[in-house]
């Protein structure tokens, strides 16, 4: 059951992206009205989500569930660069991480435990591009993972995830497109959207679900859903 206040709060929040997406695409506000208010709150634990974005990498959402379920057994829940780094590959890769992103997870703690990427220190100040190319100094950190730290921990207003296959699966079927679109052509499909690039994405993927259409399969390089990528992450 949701919370009525929560509604509230939540509407408010994003009540001038709404108004905008409204105005500039008809189409955006039957969507709007089937999902309801936008969801998207600050992640109060960054290098928890962090790591559960390179954990949901190119797998589905259930087997991503299942590893961090294991990994928490043994980590604890949030979890803590310093925890990890002790624990070590092998416990990760017993979790259900391969050997590949066991070392990812393992980089990214000692990225963030070390102050190279300082993740809590992230604010205002920094623009989308400068988080971006923070976090993308970590191996295993790609744009995707780094675009899902801005719209799902920082919530930043525009983002537009434009590798990510379950967007540009949207994107096609907003616009009627015989086709999927190229990563190239969704700055052009979602331009009237700017300043609330990251809302209208958000709306036009739950989208899919609401209309009970299948969500699409896990992206083929980078990739709303936790960009995921052939490269490094």
């Amino acid at each position: 059951m949701s919370d009525p206040k929560g509604d509230s709060r939540q509407r408010y929040r994003w009540t001038a992206a709404v108004r905008h997406l409204r105005k500039v695409d008809p189409r955006m506000g039957a969507i709007i009205d089937r999902v309801g208010p936008c969801l998207l709150e600050p992640h109060p634990h960054r290098f928890s989500a962090l790591v559960r974005s390179i954990v949901s990498q190119q797998i589905s959402t259930k087997a991503a569930a299942s590893i961090n379920r294991r990994l928490m057994d043994a980590a604890g829940d949030p979890y803590q660069p310093d925890r990890l780094i002790e624990l070590g590959e092998t416990p990760l890769r017993g979790a259900g991480l391969s050997g590949q992103k066991a070392r990812y997870v393992l980089n990214v703690a000692e990225a963030v435990s070390s102050g190279r990427v300082p993740l809590d220190g992230i604010d205002d100040s920094w623009d989308d591009q400068a988080v971006v190319e923070s976090l993308t100094t970590i191996k295993g950190v790609g744009v995707w993972t780094a675009e899902m730290f801005l719209i799902f921990v920082l919530n930043r207003p525009d983002v537009l995830p434009s590798g990510d296959l379950g967007v540009r699966a949207a994107l096609r079927i907003h616009h009627n497109l015989p086709d999927l679109p190229k990563p190239s052509q969704c700055p052009a499909l979602a331009e009237s959207w700017r300043p609330y690039r990251t809302i209208a994405s958000w709306y036009i993927w739950r989208g899919i679900d609401t209309k009970g259409v299948d969500k699409p399969p896990v992206p083929e390089k980078a990739t709303i859903s936790p960009p995921r990528p052939t490269k490094k992450r």
